[in-house]
């Protein structure tokens, strides 16, 4: 690669050249990077402490939680710190590493909706044989295809842009590393390499969304022959995953399913499923779940009695 450039550097031009925006989007996103790893841990450790979220469905939010701290990590620590930074500049070697990260926590992010978008189809449609299909060799296997699935993913994008010739300019319009800013700055025809990037991308996301809504359109049709009381908890549980699920893929879809041309647009949208889609997803799954919400105040009586049995 060292070859094949004379580019040692990126330069990004970040969310706004005003400096006093600037200071006040750092004490904004340093709260809500907290907020993320804050709430996203606190569900992952209910579910290993709690026996009453001891069904796949936890067991594969907690890898959620736990990926989405991992996601929004690799993109927020470098916004915050160059929110103060005169210079925003990041190495070439941290730059492909920032999107081999990136798009391997997403990629593992959207094969874990899809997998739990199957464990509710199960629950729902076979409650009878739920034990026995999804049990723990099978979710371990499932869990395994989801990171596996994400490194492939990542893999495939870092192996598109790695020969790619970088001789200047060294400027990107954004605040972090990815696929379709850099091909801008190639410094040769990217048109297959963006066509392939497309379709290894955008492709994949559209599939999996579809898949997704496929298996609710059947989870929605078998709930018409169920009691009302039995659809009103299987949508409850549905309608956290749903939620989550057109929030992590409707911005995907916009950004990576049409003409590369940053924006202000576009770095807000990115924005939002960096930083607000991570914060949201805990939030949602507590607000909307009467079992996370138990296992939360059960937690919180026994912290409270530690506490003052020190004292």
């Amino acid at each position: 690669m060292a070859n094949l450039h004379n580019v040692t550097e990126f330069i990004f031009l970040g969310l706004s050249p005003n400096q006093k925006l600037q200071k006040i989007c750092f004490v904004i996103f340093l709260l809500l990077y907290t907020a993320i790893i804050l709430g996203n841990f606190l569900i992952v450790l209910i579910v290993i402490i709690s026996r009453s979220l001891g069904s796949p469905m936890y067991f594969f939010l907690s890898y959620l939680s736990f990926v989405e701290i991992c996601y929004s990590s690799t993109t927020a620590p470098k916004l915050i710190s160059d929110l103060l930074a005169e210079r925003k500049s990041i190495s070439l070697w941290g730059c492909i590493t920032q999107v081999f990260f990136f798009h391997f926590f997403g990629g593992i992010e959207m094969f874990l909706l899809t997998v739990m978008a199957y464990d509710r189809y199960v629950a729902i449609c076979k409650p009878l044989h739920y034990t026995s299909i999804m049990n723990r060799q099978v979710c371990a296997v499932l869990l395994g295809t989801a990171w596996t699935g994400g490194f492939v993913h990542s893999l495939a994008q870092i192996l598109l842009i790695f020969h790619l010739p970088f001789c200047g300019p060294n400027v990107i319009n954004h605040y972090f590393c990815d696929v379709l800013p850099l091909l801008k700055l190639a410094c040769s025809d990217t048109f297959l390499i963006g066509l392939l990037i497309v379709i290894n991308g955008g492709t994949l996301t559209v599939i999996s969304f579809v898949i997704l809504l496929a298996s609710y359109v059947v989870i929605l049709f078998h709930l018409r022959t169920q009691s009302s009381e039995g659809q009103r908890k299987a949508l409850s549980t549905c309608g956290s995953h749903v939620t989550v699920v057109v929030l992590f893929f409707a911005p995907c879809v916009f950004i990576y399913l049409r003409p590369s041309n940053t924006t202000s647009v576009d770095k807000m949208v990115a924005v939002f499923y960096t930083m607000i889609t991570p914060l949201l997803n805990p939030v949602i799954y507590s607000l909307r779940n009467a079992e996370v919400k138990k296992a939360m105040k059960t937690l919180w009586i026994r912290t409270m009695k530690l506490v003052k049995n020190r004292d």
